[in-house]
């Protein structure tokens, strides 16, 4: 048995962003990682001759812990890609293209969807995103589905679609009525208001020369060799003041890991009966993230930026995604999302018969160009053993005022942290960055 301060069970950004600043103030530290790889939800990867950001990638301009850890392990950014006209295909069917962030959709359905939008950012601007059940709506909102509350919002079934598509798909990748409207309300309040969420040029504004996953890269090499791969932790003994975990015997374990993997572990003795409760309340989405590249970024020779949307289509969304910071590399990529039912239907189809689909569904936005690209590759988070989905995870109707306050609540000295449970930053690396600088400074404070 090895004696250690601080056991971190998980090597993505938040337990080694946690693991880093406890060693830098003395403590002694190991972090024990199931795969074989750090990173978590962000993974990095040449696939058929092309480097591909497999998980998260991208960062905006109010991600500011992001944008410091950034700074300080050395790292570099470069623009998307957006220079030209963007592709809309609105409830009609028809294929309209437009600049900036406003959808060309009739222009009672334009009306409807900015003053259901100044709602959002009206009632997110009441919420501070870590304790989002002290909103003073936070119960009723809560009850009710949030397309339940787009309904009582506008009879505009476009508008009500636009709107969800933001929030549900895009984001949470769930569908609109699995979620309450107090969890829609906390993805805007984290976001620092829905503004942000409607402006792709805002929120998937840069990224980061070499991939995200560079972050967690060097993060782990700061810890010298002290991150344990392949170190599934399936079991914790622990009393009040110390815990048992792989081997380590620890005065804190700090648990970096989805709420969904805390339930898989076995804890002697148990968690409190509203800790393992809560958990079962606590979902992933469902998100395949679709990288298409071409010979060459054709979509530009016809004045488009790459960027499309359409809540009617199969891929809801699209961006260049080509990587600029790779000299000499001319071919052009486009990276896809397709959510919640519309993916449930995909993946119960054959590999060739999803590709036909989807370049069908690209097709519609950028023309035949679209049908012939020079490689496909679909990101399998949702076959992942230690994801099982994504983007990220999120409460059912009822449960976020329910459960939320012991979200973050320490069990003698057990700690949960990731960015499924962050305030600003929520389900971004920016929050799990803040929740493991949180979880360290917590600790440091009681040495």
């Amino acid at each position: 048995m090895n004696d250690v301060d601080v056991v971190v069970v998980g090597a993505g950004v938040t337990g080694l962003t946690a693991a880093v600043r406890l060693r830098e103030a003395g403590l002694d530290v190991v972090v024990l990682e199931a795969r074989d790889r750090v990173g978590g939800r962000l993974l990095t990867e040449t696939v058929d001759g092309v480097r591909l950001e497999i998980g998260g990638q991208w960062v905006s301009p109010d991600q500011t812990a992001l944008l410091a850890m950034i700074d300080e392990l050395g790292l570099t950014t470069y623009p998307r890609y957006r220079s030209g006209e963007s592709v809309y295909i609105g409830r009609d069917g028809v294929r309209k293209t437009f600049h900036g962030d406003a959808f060309p959709v009739p222009a009672e359905t334009a009306v409807e969807i900015k003053r259901v939008a100044a709602e959002l950012d009206r009632l997110a601007a009441q919420m501070d995103p870590l304790v989002p059940w002290d909103h003073p709506l936070a119960v009723e909102l809560d009850q009710m589905s949030f397309a339940h509350w787009l309904s009582s919002q506008t009879s505009d079934q476009e508008a009500r679609d636009n709107i969800g598509l933001y929030i549900g798909p895009a984001m949470l990748t769930k569908p609109a009525h699995t979620f309450s409207a107090l969890s829609a309300v906390l993805m805007a309040a984290s976001a620092g208001g829905f503004a942000h969420l409607l402006d792709a040029d805002f929120i998937l504004d840069r990224r980061v020369d070499g991939g995200l996953q560079e972050v967690p890269l060097r993060l782990a090499a700061r810890l010298e060799g002290l991150v344990r791969l392949s170190t599934p932790v399936d079991q914790i003994s622990w009393d009040g003041t110390s815990a048992v975990a792989g081997g380590y015997r620890a005065r804190h374990v700090v648990l970096a890991v989805p709420p969904t993997l805390v339930n898989r572990i076995r804890f002697a003795p148990a968690l409190p009966p509203v800790q393992a409760q809560m958990r079962q309340h606590q979902s992933f989405g469902l998100v395949v993230k679709l990288h298409i590249t071409y010979e060459t970024p054709f979509w530009r020779e016809e004045g488009l930026s790459g960027t499309a949307f359409s809540p009617y289509a199969l891929v809801h969304e699209a961006y260049d995604n080509s990587n600029e910071d790779v000299a000499g590399d001319d071919r052009g990529i486009l990276v896809g999302f397709v959510s919640d039912v519309r993916a449930d239907a995909l993946l119960a189809l054959d590999a060739g018969t999803r590709r036909e689909e989807v370049l069908t569904s690209l097709a519609a936005y950028y023309g035949p160009g679209a049908l012939s690209p020079v490689a496909y590759y679909e990101s399998p988070w949702q076959s992942d053993e230690w994801t099982a989905g994504a983007f990220g995870t999120s409460f059912d109707i009822g449960s976020l005022t329910r459960y939320g306050r012991h979200l973050r609540t320490p069990v003698g000295p057990l700690s949960f942290v990731s960015s499924d449970v962050a305030g600003l930053g929520f389900q971004h690396v920016d929050g799990a960055i803040r929740m493991g600088e949180a979880a360290a400074a917590a600790i440091v404070e009681q040495r």
